[in-house]
């Protein structure tokens, strides 16, 4: 039996900028953020069917992820709905596993953008929660959210009110 304690970070191709913005905030000492990818485990390669990488995928969100972070844009959302995209397979496999899902708004808004959520979850009315591309806020939802979510009887997407922001310095 896997330990279950990773977060997956979830991103269309065109978004990977920001995940590497994310990883050098986990790598920088000064920067009180930090999460165990996910990423790490399972290595598909380039040369791998699109079945294997599949495998692999599902092999990573379900053995290892806890709570999974998807960075939200347009791209994001085209892709993670268009049935087809490796992210419209991990969105599925989110949804099946039910886990919990920060959805972090790329183009900074601090509310529900339903032009950055993938259309599976509008139309599973999933309970996700939203906020900006700021790592104070991103900690503070996976520390926050995750309970609330795993306690479960709440749906669709919510997001933090200013005061959140602010008890984290935003």
């Amino acid at each position: 039996m896997s330990y279950r304690n990773k977060t997956y970070v979830a991103f269309a191709s065109e978004d990977i900028h920001c995940y590497r913005m994310m990883e050098a905030w986990r790598d920088n000492a000064n920067i009180d953020f930090s999460f165990f990818d996910a990423h790490d485990l399972y290595v598909a390669r380039d040369t791998s069917s699109r079945e294997q990488i599949k495998r692999r995928l599902r092999e990573r969100i379900s053995n290892t992820a806890k709570q999974v972070v998807l960075l939200g844009s347009s791209a994001g959302r085209r892709k993670g709905g268009d049935g087809y995209s490796f992210l419209a397979y991990e969105v599925d496999t989110v949804i099946q596993l039910g886990l919990p899902v920060v959805i972090v708004n790329l183009g900074g808004s601090r509310s529900v953008e339903r032009s950055f959520i993938p259309q599976p979850f509008l139309d599973a009315n999933y309970y996700t929660m939203p906020v900006s591309f700021q790592p104070a806020i991103i900690k503070y939802a996976l520390d926050e959210y995750v309970p609330v979510f795993n306690a479960g009887d709440v749906a669709g997407p919510h997001y933090y009110n200013p005061d959140h922001y602010a008890k984290v310095g935003l």
